[in-house]
């Protein structure tokens, strides 16, 4: 019976770690797993160390979180309202190492639709959501990556600011499986997203892998739209020819 258990265990975790993507991920749901079958196999000993094993496990996940990404990255972090008054409404802060911690841009729609130019690509996440934490160094080396004037990264914390999710239609509910959700905006407005919704309104399956997010939003195309469009403001205007400031000189020298 237990050869039983451990099999079907095994066969789960295979399944689940197609979606994998770091090694993190696959580490993580074998521990997992692992964790399960643990406990059916105590409860079949013994029902009291089933539930101090079981018990043991609950301690566990409350006080022992997974750590947050706090690596490189070139994102502004958005938020609904105003957190700090002496943060301008139309400038982001970013966050360039991890001694310092994000700050939070505020009125961040009068943000995307400051440059109608300037094309978003913006992350809805939550702390809580294993998901969002195992996207979280994909997305920073993205931004580190494609980052320039016409192209930017952002991120919101949809689990914080609710409202912000409500408006974009971005569910926070484990079950819809909606989270991470990343939104290509232009000119303020959506123009795709991933991942899909359906009618009743569950994600579409789709790996949050950096090869897809660069097929699916076409970031090599758009970073090359992007830097052709910042280089006319890049080189400012024409400097005036050197010859006409040769020209007195010349004649200085001839009048001598």
């Amino acid at each position: 019976r237990e050869v039983e258990i451990l099999m079907f265990l095994s066969a789960i975790v295979m399944m689940k770690n197609r979606r994998s993507i770091t090694v993190e991920q696959h580490i993580g749901n074998i521990f997992m797993f692992s964790k399960v079958a643990n406990a059916i196999l105590f409860f079949r000993l013994d029902i009291r160390m089933g539930l101090l094993y079981l018990t043991l496990c609950i301690v566990f996940l409350m006080t022992c979180k997974p750590p947050l990404y706090m690596g490189p990255e070139y994102i502004k972090y958005f938020s609904d309202k105003t957190i700090d008054v002496s943060i301008s409404p139309t400038l982001g802060v970013l966050r360039d190492s991890a001694h310092h911690a994000p700050k939070p841009v505020p009125l961040w729609q009068e943000e995307l639709e400051r440059d109608k130019r300037v094309t978003w690509i913006v992350e809805f996440f939550a702390n809580w959501s294993s998901e969002c934490q195992s996207f979280a160094p994909i997305f920073a080396d993205l931004s580190l990556k494609y980052n320039c004037s016409g192209l930017q990264f952002g991120k919101v914390d949809v689990g914080r600011y609710t409202d912000v999710s409500t408006r974009y239609k971005v569910s926070t509910s484990p079950l819809t499986k909606q989270l991470p959700t990343l939104i290509l905006f232009q000119g303020g407005t959506e123009i795709m997203r991933r991942p899909q919704i359906d009618k009743k309104g569950r994600a579409v399956s789709w790996t949050f892998s950096e090869e897809n997010v660069i097929r699916e939003f076409n970031l090599n195309e758009l970073y090359q739209k992007a830097k052709k469009q910042s280089k006319p403001r890049e080189e400012g205007p024409e400097e005036p020819p050197a010859v006409s400031a040769a020209a007195p000189q010349e004649e200085t020298k001839k009048d001598k």
